[in-house]
């Protein structure tokens, strides 16, 4: 049986690249010795990531379901969005640029592990272009005043935005699968990263 390893279809990474996982199972993490400052740090900023995309999620749900008022909304929805969509980015290429070629030098039966979180990468890219024309289109919309074509321009947000966010949480928890337990195994001093 194969598994998909596209973003939109996998349910997690392929069980030959999870043998650190079952050595260091995630209710482990916090009490481990070698969990280190910056693996702190860095779950804390996925964990931001995930908090920051739901908070832009129930902020949208509020204004479709008229509990924001348009006037309100904008000024909460637009500095949020763009803090999250540059920290993303911003997130990616560190990882891409500084800690994947560590990585993947270090753990070679991993390399396909990495590629393709960086094949992630560059797809939520993709997708957050994809969201910043939506949502320009969308808080436009918003300051022209009226209804007309706001509800489409909402929805159509909407669709885009939820596509960005499912993709990022299954990579999210991928990309911990994967390189949390190779922290833990080697030591953040070993693998140079502290």
């Amino acid at each position: 049986m194969t598994t998909s390893r596209h973003l939109d279809e996998r349910q997690g990474l392929p069980p030959e690249w999870l043998y650190l996982l079952k050595d260091h199972p995630r209710d482990g993490w916090p009490a481990h010795g070698n969990l280190g400052p910056l693996t702190q740090f860095w779950l804390e900023r996925h964990n931001g990531f995930r908090q920051l995309g739901r908070a832009l999620d129930d902020l949208l749900a509020d204004f479709r379901e008229d509990r924001v008022r348009a006037e309100r909304f904008g000024g909460l929805f637009a500095p949020r969005l763009q803090q999250f969509l540059s920290e993303l980015h911003h997130h990616h290429m560190i990882e891409d640029e500084h800690y994947f070629p560590v990585f993947m030098a270090v753990e070679k039966r991993l390399v396909a592990g990495f590629e393709l979180l960086e094949g992630d990468h560059d797809l939520i890219h993709h997708r957050i272009e994809t969201v910043i024309g939506s949502a320009n289109t969308f808080l436009g919309r918003l300051r022209q005043g009226g209804r007309d074509g706001l509800r489409r321009a909402a929805d159509d947000y909407a669709a885009v935005s939820d596509t960005l966010l499912s993709g990022l949480m299954r990579h999210l928890d991928d990309e911990e699968d994967l390189i949390v337990p190779l922290i833990l195994d080697r030591g953040e001093h070993d693998l140079g990263l502290s």
